[in-house]
């Protein structure tokens, strides 16, 4: 067995001591640079307009020790790496929340030196759903989307039509729907970012051939199979009244409106069909149908079939031209929503805004 002097071993475990403490006292980092702080200068920040999520750059010098960055509007952080960081340059991005428009972004140091530099935020509005696609003179919509809290104007597509903003936060839009002499159009939105065209088309309820909105339209009447059809004045979409129709177990119903005199003569003018309609307690079809079809009145028609879901306010706007609807030359005196069932029980379905757009 190989003997070691006990002078080696004492120098040995000296050695070892020593390293241990010199290691105790290195200074633990978040993987900075380790760069003093001192004073930040700003050259460029490319790009110098993005959106919400894109990459930027700032250059300059001083910039290691740079530990806040905040937009201006509403005061709006943004994260970043600072591991990333050099004396030279920043890497960051846009805040996802950041308001839109050009504003300062600046830059804080450890020692509470600052820099900024201007910068335009790109929030463009966007639109998730609308309250309502039909409008008279005066009615409200609500409009839910993003970056909604910095809209100056809203015009419908075409017009200087303008409608009157009520009231906007970031995530909606109230406005005041104007008189207007258009069928319907899309709205052009503009914020500080610019201008949004919705894909939303909105229908003025005013040009539109009425056949039931908080009363039947003129010449118009009932002439449900089954239980006739009651107006209702706590269930509605618009105005202020809609019209119920219970299809009675096994019966296979059909509300129908009827225009017996003068009728409505077929016109090429008209584009389509449309109607809001409150499902039931559960989601079933319903078959629009017509006496001026091909296959006739109370008959289901597949390309004529509406997916009602239950319980809520269901938005149909159908082109005449893709469904049975109106042969060449028929008047129209019958227009029908029938059912096939319901098997379980009793069913009652609202109907509001029934009307032909041009």
């Amino acid at each position: 067995m190989k003997k070691y002097p006990f002078k080696n071993i004492l120098t040995l475990s000296f050695f070892a001591l020593s390293v241990g403490f010199i290691s105790s006292c290195t200074k633990d980092t978040d993987g900075s640079p380790q760069i003093g702080p001192g004073n930040p200068v700003a050259e460029a920040i490319k790009p110098d307009s993005a959106a919400g999520g894109t990459v930027l750059t700032l250059t300059g010098t001083g910039l290691g020790d740079i530990r806040s960055i905040v937009f201006e509007k509403n005061n709006v952080p943004a994260g970043f790496q600072p591991t990333l960081n050099t004396d030279k340059a920043i890497i960051f991005r846009v805040p996802e929340d950041a308001a839109g428009g050009t504003q300062n972004i600046t830059f804080t140091n450890s020692a509470g030196a600052k820099v900024s530099v201007q910068f335009k935020v790109l929030a463009f509005p966007s639109v998730s759903d609308v309250s309502n696609y039909n409008f008279t003179k005066g009615s409200e919509i609500t409009i839910n989307g993003n970056n909604l809290d910095d809209v100056a104007s809203v015009k419908l597509t075409g017009t200087n039509d303008a409608a009157t903003i009520v009231s906007k936060t970031k995530k909606q839009l109230v406005i005041k729907m104007p008189a207007t002499q258009v069928n319907s159009a899309t709205l052009d939105i503009v914020n500080g970012t610019g201008l949004f065209k919705t894909t939303q088309e909105f229908v003025n309820l005013d040009k539109a051939l009425q056949i039931f909105t908080d009363g039947y339209g003129e010449g118009f009447a009932d002439g449900s199979w089954g239980d006739a059809g009651a107006i209702s004045s706590t269930q509605f979409k618009s105005g202020a009244k809609s019209i119920g129709k219970n299809y009675q177990k096994g019966n296979w119903h059909l509300i129908n409106f009827t225009n017996w005199w003068p009728t409505v003569p077929y016109s090429t003018d008209y584009k389509y069909l449309s109607v809001w309609i409150k499902g039931a307690s559960e989601d079933y079809s319903l078959y629009i149908t017509t006496d001026a079809s091909k296959a006739g009145f109370g008959n289901y028609v597949d390309a004529n079939k509406l997916n009602v879901k239950a319980g809520v306010w269901n938005y149909f706007k159908v082109k005449l031209s893709d469904i049975d609807f109106w042969s060449a030359g028929k008047s129209l005196q019958q227009l029908g929503f029938r059912i096939q069932g319901p098997d379980k029980q009793d069913e009652v379905f609202y109907f509001d805004d029934v009307i032909l757009v041009k």
